[in-house]
């Protein structure tokens, strides 16, 4: 037990704290504040509290529980909702009667009320490693929760039964290899800085399909990839976030709202219990972890929120499950630690921030990855994928924020707030976004859409960045003076940008584009394309080639239901070979 000498913000310096080590978690006063210890110096440890410290003074005890950050790990997981450092606000507003968290409060992140299902899934006498599952619970209609052995436990199982069982209560013995005997409850514990053991990482292979068309087709990220959206305030990082976490075709979704606004979480909690998911037909609440921590709640939780849930999800990616991981937004996150870092009177790297943030930031995206899952069975398989937002102030991507974040991930989808006011919405920029999965995710597109797809894309690529090139050129003499190959390039960038790229999040049948539904609009626009050039070429008039009909049913084409589309799109390439084939004729003639 130490007693506090120092108090600023968020950090207390409290003596007589020699039993104590790093990173243990304290309670701090008489209403027994949460805090976690930063560093030692002598008996005298600096503790990051992660609740309001207004009225704590010097004298205050404050008492170790000899253990880091855990989270609680177990069912009752998904469709709660919790802060930074896992504590569930449904079921503190319920105790308290009040929309603020109070301070001191103290409920299990886990219900011990609450009873599930379990059904044993091995015999009495059965020998099991760390990672090996027992028993399943049914925890949603989306997610069969397996009931794992603890990492760093192996031996036999003594005895298990089936039943309906709270978190805390015994299902099953284990006797290890000491001869200790050792109860397993449905819940384990496990630190949250330390990253969850597993058997071996794969290189990602597997695309992640989000449904949105300028993700998957031109800067797709793979499932146990990274990736980063980075944007000024308004070009849509949320949205776009939001609608990574609604259609991706991941198993469960971790979404963590890290010092972003009240309302936008508001819109979380309002939208996805109404939402259907494509894959289950259930509601998206039913394969999503909410954590919560705003900007108006302490900054030091914010600090803890990430790895909360990076946590959270590596345990359902050890059950075999493809997890995805939302953090919102990682520039938040960095704020709360070079405000900790200020108070430690550390020394500052660039723009105030620690020297070591470009380390906190490696160690949180290095926990994404597809892996083989510790236990006996071999082909047990899960994947993390960690998408993270940049909030740089004013736009500016030279901010040491985003340019750690460039250094890490492998896929970075740049917003754009011109685009963003132009209404064109993902405001992605194809000219400075980038995806390094394109080859290693190659055979899987070769396979499921043909070899033809990926050619498409980088035609498209060429076109946008020969349209940016041509657009300087129309400033300066006019659209007209152009040669009738590049006013074709125009008008198919065109079609790309707004016809393909250009997506509306709030219209059910363009939320979600399928992958065929993709390949097969980009291959029709580009044979859209060929038909021009080669009509123009035989005399066709560009005019007449711009206005044909089927250029407007291109146009449209995102806007036809899911089970018309394939033969709404053939009969559109039918019309447009009639309509190209008359124009050249008439050109020939004309000649």
């Amino acid at each position: 037990m130490g007693k506090i000498v120092k108090v600023s913000g968020p950090l207390v310096v409290a003596t007589g704290m020699q039993e104590a080590n790093m990173a243990d978690v304290v309670r701090v006063g008489e209403q027994r504040l949460i805090g976690e210890i930063l560093n030692m110096n002598g008996d005298a440890a600096s503790i990051q509290v992660y609740e309001e410290t207004s009225g704590l003074g010097p004298g205050a005890e404050v008492v170790t529980t000899g253990a880091p950050l855990s989270v609680e790990l177990g069912p009752g997981l998904i469709e709660n909702i919790y802060d930074g450092i896992q504590r569930p606000l449904e079921e503190i507003k319920a105790k308290t009667q009040s929309n603020s968290l109070p301070r001191g409060v103290e409920v299990p992140a886990l219900d011990r009320n609450k009873k599930w299902e379990f059904v044993p899934t091995v015999q009495p006498g059965t020998a099991v490693v760390g990672g090996d599952i027992i028993g399943t619970v049914q925890e949603t209609d989306s997610i069969l929760h397996k009931i794992m052995i603890p990492p760093r436990m192996s031996g036999t199982i003594v005895s298990i039964q089936g039943g309906s069982f709270t978190v805390t209560e015994t299902v099953a013995v284990l006797e290890q290899k000491d001869g200790t005997q050792t109860e397993l409850t449905l819940m384990q514990k496990w630190p949250v800085r330390v990253g969850r053991p597993y058997k071996h990482k794969y290189p990602p292979v597997i695309p992640l399909q989000s449904g949105q068309r300028i993700v998957d087709t031109f800067f797709p990220v793979a499932k146990g990839g990274t990736a980063a959206i980075p944007g000024p305030f308004g070009s849509g990082k949320t949205v776009m976030q939001h609608a990574l976490a609604k259609w991706s075709d991941v198993d469960l979704v971790v979404y963590i709202g890290c010092g972003e606004r009240g309302n936008e979480m508001t819109d979380v909690l309002r939208e996805f219990p109404e939402l259907i998911d494509p894959r289950t037909g259930q509601s998206l609440m039913k394969r999503t972890v909410l954590i919560a921590n705003t900007s108006d709640m302490p900054v030091a939780a914010r600090e803890a929120s990430i790895y909360t849930g990076i946590t959270i999800a590596e345990y359902f990616r050890d059950m075999g499950y493809a997890v995805a991981v939302i953090a919102d937004s990682t520039s938040r996150w960095a704020e709360a630690l070079r405000e900790m870092s200020g108070r430690l009177e550390e020394m500052p790297g660039e723009e105030g921030y620690p020297a070591y943030l470009s380390s906190r930031l490696a160690q949180f995206y290095e926990r994404a990855g597809s892996v083989s899952c510790l236990g006996s069975d071999e082909d047990r398989r899960g994947s993390l994928t960690a998408v993270g937002a940049v909030s740089p102030p004013g736009g500016d991507l030279s901010e040491p924020v985003s340019q750690a974040t460039m250094r890490i991930v492998k896929v970075f989808w740049a917003l754009d707030a011109s685009l963003a006011y132009r209404r064109h919405f993902p405001a992605i920029n194809w000219l400075n976004s980038y995806s390094l999965y394109l080859d290693s995710l190659k055979p899987w597109y070769d396979e499921n859409l043909g070899k033809d797809f990926l050619k498409d894309r980088e035609w498209a690529m060429s076109m946008l960045q020969e349209e940016a090139s041509l657009n300087e050129i129309v400033q300066l003499v006019g659209k007209d003076s152009l040669s009738p190959k590049d006013q074709i390039t125009l008008e198919v960038a065109k079609m790309i940008r707004e016809d393909f790229l250009q997506q509306n999040s709030f219209v059910d049948i363009d939320s979600f584009s399928e992958y065929d539904r993709q390949a097969r609009m980009l291959s029709m626009i580009r044979d859209y394309d060929g038909r021009c050039r080669d009509a123009a070429e035989r005399g066709g008039d560009l005019n007449a080639l711009f206005s044909i009909e089927s250029r407007e049913k291109i146009g449209r084409a995102k806007s036809v239901p899911a089970d018309q589309y394939q033969d709404n799109y053939m009969q559109i390439v039918l019309e447009m070979e009639q309509e190209i084939e008359a124009i050249a004729q008439k050109g020939e003639s004309e000649l």
